[in-house]
């Protein structure tokens, strides 16, 4: 391969990352304004909202972006009309909330262990919905026995930085391929929306926050 074509071949994959981890949104444009604010939104700018970037963002963030893209195939996401359903994963429920704007408040979001899917999105206007989860054997089964583990705070340090190396591969090959293979996207026909309001599930990124020792200053 020329020098030529490696160049053109590198910069196609960055282009296809870079359109993997962003999307564009519609807004109002103030507090009582028009539906006309376009935006671009990152995986980056999620991971400030979670506070960190992991596997579960990423999984996260490609497949609700997949089934955002069934409800509007122009890819532009009216975040005005949309409401979710999310699993109880920190990741899962932060990319929730910031690609859809969905609150428990306003009856646009809310989280369910119940559901076949990692998430269920709902265009209001007209009821159409879709589920969307990955594919089976697409993450390897060592980062959930290890995940397990953490959960019940049975890992010492050297292993959660293990399971945070194993994560990071995973996270770097989701992005570098074709989401469109990785995910199982489902119509549900005539879903009905049944909120529902439960405050008990564990937060599971911050179990082992005390984990390692820093050393820093508080100001």
């Amino acid at each position: 391969m020329t020098n030529f074509l490696k160049i053109i071949l590198l910069l196609a994959i960055q282009f296809a990352r870079a359109q993997n981890l962003s999307m564009e949104v519609l807004d109002t444009n103030f507090s009582k304004g028009s539906l006309n604010n376009k935006q671009t939104i990152t995986l980056n700018d999620v991971a400030k909202l979670l506070g960190h970037l992991c596997d579960g963002l990423v999984v996260g963030f490609l497949g609700a972006k997949e089934a955002l893209y069934k409800l509007y195939p122009d890819g532009l996401i009216d975040r005005s009309n949309t409401r979710i359903i999310s699993k109880s994963s920190p990741c899962l429920t932060d990319v929730a909330i910031y690609l859809t704007g969905g609150r428990y408040q306003f009856n646009t979001f809310f989280v369910s262990d119940s559901i076949n899917y990692s998430y269920i999105i709902q265009r209001i206007s007209d009821g159409k919905s879709f589920g969307v989860k990955l594919q089976p054997g697409i993450k390897p089964t060592e980062i959930d026995r290890l995940g397990n583990l953490a959960n019940n705070k049975k890992l010492n340090a050297c292993e959660l930085e293990e399971l945070r190396e194993q994560e990071e591969a995973f996270s770097k090959k989701m992005v570098e391929s074709n989401p469109a293979d990785d995910f199982i996207i489902e119509e549900i026909f005539d879903f009905t929306w049944k909120s529902q309001l439960q405050n008990n599930f564990t937060k599971t990124d911050t179990i082992n926050k005390n984990s390692f020792t820093i050393n820093r200053k508080v100001k």
